[in-house]
C-alpha cells in the first residue's frame, strides 16, 4: 500500500496577495516601479515586499522634503554686507527702524522717574529729548510699516495680528506725541509737570510692548521652532 503525502498549499500574506485589476491599474505593481526607480544598486534586495516598497518611498519623500527646506535656507542666507539688499529688502527697513523709538521712549520713561525721583533737572532735559526724537521716530517707522505690509506681506487683508498691530502701532505712535507735548507744554510755560503724564506714560509702555510682541509674529522672530 502506497501511502501519498499531500503537500498543503502555502499560505500567502494578505500584503502578498494581487489585486484583480489589470496590470497597469496594479498597486502593488506601481509601488514595485517606483522602487526601482527610486533605489540604487547597493540597496538591500531583499526588501521585496509591497511593505518594504511603501517604506522606502516614504524615506525617499522624507529625504526630498529636508534636501528642499536646506535649500531654501540657503537661499534665504543673504550676505549682510549687501548694501543692495539691506537698502531694498521687502520688509522696507521697518524691521530696524523699529527700535528707535522703542528705545527712545523706554529710556525716557525711566528718565522722567529718575528725575521724580532725584530732582535733578539734567534728568528731566534728558526725558524730554528722548521723548521728542521718539515721536519723530514713529513717522518713518509708520510709513516702512505701510511699504511693509504692501512688499513683504503683499498687502494681504488686513485682520487677525496683522490688523491689531496695525491698530496698536496708531495708538502708541499717538501716546507718544501726546506725553511728549505734556512735556513741551509744562516747559514752555515753566510750569511743573503734571503727575497724570505717568499714567499715559505708562499706557503707552503697554501699548508698545504689545505692539512689538504682535509685530513679532508677523516678522517670524516670535514663531515656534
Amino acid at each position: 500500500m502506497t501511502l501519498t503525502t499531500c503537500r498543503e498549499r502555502p499560505r500567502q500574506s494578505p500584503l502578498l496577495l494581487r489585486t484583480t485589476f489589470p496590470r497597469k491599474y496594479s498597486i502593488e505593481a506601481s509601488i514595485r516601479r517606483t522602487a526601482r526607480q527610486l533605489s540604487s544598486p547597493g540597496r538591500n534586495k531583499a526588501a521585496t515586499s509591497p511593505l518594504s516598497m511603501v517604506t522606502l518611498i516614504s524615506q525617499e519623500s522624507d529625504r526630498e522634503l529636508q534636501e528642499k527646506q536646506i535649500l531654501r535656507r540657503c537661499e534665504a542666507m543673504v550676505n549682510p554686507f549687501d548694501l543692495k539688499t539691506a537698502l531694498l529688502a521687502k520688509h522696507a527697513q521697518h524691521v530696524v527702524l523699529i527700535h528707535f523709538p522703542i528705545g527712545l521712549f523706554l529710556a525716557a520713561v525711566a528718565f522722567d522717574l529718575m528725575a521724580l525721583w532725584t530732582k535733578r533737572r539734567g534728568l528731566a532735559d534728558a526725558a524730554y529729548y528722548n521723548l521728542l526724537a521718539a515721536a519723530i521716530s514713529t513717522l518713518p517707522v509708520l510709513v516702512t510699516g505701510l511699504l511693509a505690509w504692501q512688499f513683504q506681506l503683499e498687502g494681504q487683508k488686513l485682520k487677525g495680528t496683522l490688523l491689531l498691530h496695525l491698530v496698536f502701532a496708531c495708538a502708541s505712535s499717538v501716546l507718544i506725541w501726546l506725553v511728549w507735548w505734556v512735556h513741551f507744554h509744562a516747559r514752555r510755560r515753566t510750569v511743573l509737570l503734571p503727575g497724570y503724564r505717568f499714567a499715559l506714560e505708562f499706557l503707552a509702555v503697554g501699548l508698545v510692548v504689545l505692539t512689538s510682541h504682535l509685530g513679532g509674529f508677523l516678522s517670524g522672530v516670535n514663531l515656534p521652532g
